[in-house]
């Protein structure tokens, strides 16, 4: 059984960079490849800095969401300001409302967010018979380091049925 909380959340903003993923929403090996790859870029090209630089707090989001029929993933961060010359940017809404939450950890961004990523959609969604995702933007965030490991949640957006 899944380890998961249901929170409310306020509605809230985050301005992000993101590529579309072009492989088949079932190749999750090609996926991570592709999330790897631009996770790679945004840190080599200094976006996540830039980022940083920005942003409200401390969290850094990396987002998936579907845009104009397109499989999109963001890095992001709540801010109020935007950069447009950072490329495929968007300022991405999250609703106010119930969120699913899975808390986890990993040695990397990419092994936090497959973690959270994995237990929420492969475990908590289809074990809660109470709620559903009904798509809109889904997040891992990054929340802080603990001895050694990042710690983050994973927040998906559900409505009761």
């Amino acid at each position: 059984m899944a380890d998961y909380t249901l929170e409310e959340k306020d509605s809230f903003t985050v301005f992000g960079v993101g590529i579309e993923l072009k492989s088949d929403y079932t190749d999750f090996v090609g996926i991570n490849r592709e999330k790897a790859d631009f996770w790679q870029s945004v840190n080599q090209d200094g976006i996540l800095e830039t980022l940083k630089a920005i942003a409200t707090n401390d969290y850094i989001f990396i987002v998936n969401e579907a845009v104009n029929n397109k499989m999109m993933h963001y890095v992001g961060v709540m801010t109020e300001a935007t950069v447009p010359e950072l490329g495929e940017s968007r300022v991405i809404q999250f609703p106010k409302g119930e969120y699913l939450v899975v808390k986890g950890e990993g040695k990397t961004v990419d092994e936090l967010s497959n973690t959270v990523t994995g237990i929420a959609f492969g475990q908590a969604l289809p074990e809660a018979n109470n709620i559903s995702y009904v798509g809109g933007p889904n997040t891992a965030v990054v929340m802080g380091q603990r001895n050694g490991l990042l710690n983050g949640e994973m927040w998906i957006p559900v409505v009761r049925n």
